[in-house]
């Protein structure tokens, strides 16, 4: 049983933010219910796809929700995600999106019909103008500090960080949300933006003041860490291996292990600084690298790699994805929070459930994702308050579809 069994969530949405934020709240027990157009969202095809052309991405974002299938632009389809948003329940009257729609898909709107509906809204910008992860992020500087010390090029990252930040502040922004109207029995709006969510993080991480106060503008220092040591080695086996030395525990296990103890005091007296301190281990980076160099040239990771752990050294090995998921057993069922799950249309793979191990809460296993409109009959009856002759009606007049056997749907019984 989850910790949030009984709360009701709507999702309309599209891309990572508001799937990913819908996920989290379904893997902590909620009830999430997805809806999109017949012909599917803006993300039901979206890469990594299978050879049959399956959505993983979908699956990935979706994993335990329920999904309806409506026609969005008819007036009909329209009135029936209306009274889904709006349904009546204590725990429901929570609409999370990222398509809000001025004129039927808003608060102002939707509100008219409960009037303690609480709605989280994603913007691109403050504005109200599209942006994406990969928009936001070479706007905000991140590309012009990442990638090789001396080269010019931008280096864009693949991770869309800003909308997984962002997916995460709609959690938090619903919950507090939802805690205030237990207190006040108030709905209210939440707007925000993936730029703000992604600049206030420039702000929060000291970014902005490095500009503002010392009038620097953050250089590219390829793999190593920035304001500390940390930096990458390659291996007499070939193998490439990232060492962390942030804090003083990290930086003396990674000396001692090394065996560089008398390198490291002969550097200090060279330079009249004291390396225990990370600021001074970062402006001398290129001296203590020459220092570790060797030791990992004349070493292969499995010569190394116990006693580095021994020593609580802070140190992984670089892995392309595929690497990662063959050799890592933290991505396979070993690790609690993974489980092999049967994906309809798909297969049989490592899925995580929530990260989250809550002590008066057993976590829940990770459920597939639906297929577009799996449930479309179960939450018009159930939550819209249909009749069966209601709904046969708006299945026959195409109002609203469920699951079909072509490439694109995935019959319920795959």
């Amino acid at each position: 049983m989850g910790i949030l069994k009984g709360m009701r969530v709507i999702e309309g949405s599209a891309f990572v933010a508001i799937p990913l934020a819908g996920m989290t709240l379904a893997q902590m027990g909620a009830e999430v219910i997805r809806f999109d157009r017949i012909e599917g969202g803006l993300d039901a095809k979206r890469w990594p796809v299978t050879k049959d052309g399956q959505s993983l991405f979908w699956a990935g974002l979706n994993k335990g929700k329920k999904s309806v299938a409506v026609d969005m632009k008819s007036p009909k389809g329209r009135e029936l995600i209306t009274r889904i948003i709006t349904a009546p329940g204590e725990d429901a009257g929570l609409f999370l999106t990222n398509l809000r729609v001025r004129g039927w898909m808003d608060h102002e709107t939707l509100s008219r019909y409960r009037k303690d509906l609480v709605m989280v809204a994603l913007l691109g910008d403050r504005h109200g103008r599209a942006a994406v992860d990969y928009s936001v992020n070479p706007s905000l500087g991140f590309p012009a500090a990442t990638g090789p010390e001396g080269s010019s090029d931008p280096v864009s990252h693949v991770l869309p960080a800003w909308d997984c930040i962002a997916g995460n502040m709609a959690v938090t922004a619903l919950l507090a949300a939802e805690r205030h109207r237990l207190r006040t029995g108030q709905g209210q709006e939440v707007l925000f933006s993936l730029k703000d969510a992604a600049a206030a993080m420039l702000g929060n991480l000291g970014i902005i003041g490095e500009v503002a106060v010392n009038g620097t503008d953050r250089a590219k220092y390829g793999n190593a860490l920035y304001g500390g040591y940390g930096q990458d080695f390659i291996c007499a086996d070939g193998a490439r291996v990232m060492v962390i030395g942030l804090t003083d525990r990290q930086w003396r296990g990674l000396v001692k292990a090394t065996g560089t103890q008398d390198a490291i005091a002969a550097l200090q007296a060279r330079i009249g600084e004291t390396l225990s301190e990370e600021g001074a281990r970062f402006r001398h980076r290129a001296a203590i690298t020459e220092i570790l160099a060797p030791f990992f040239a004349r070493h292969g990771v499995a010569q190394f790699a116990a006693e580095f752990d021994r020593a609580g050294v802070t140190w992984s090995q670089f892995r392309s994805f595929a690497q990662a998921v063959h050799e890592d057993p933290d991505l396979s069922p070993e690790n609690p929070m993974f489980h092999m799950v049967h994906q309809p249309g798909i297969g049989r793979y490592p899925t995580p459930a929530s990260p989250l191990d809550f002590s008066q809460s057993a976590r829940q296993k990770p459920a597939p994702a639906p297929a577009l409109g799996a449930h479309t009959e179960e939450v018009l009856a159930d939550v819209a308050g249909l009749s069966g002759g209601e709904i046969a009606a708006l299945f026959d007049e195409g109002t609203v579809t469920g699951p079909r056997g072509d490439k694109f749907f995935v019959t319920a019984a795959e």
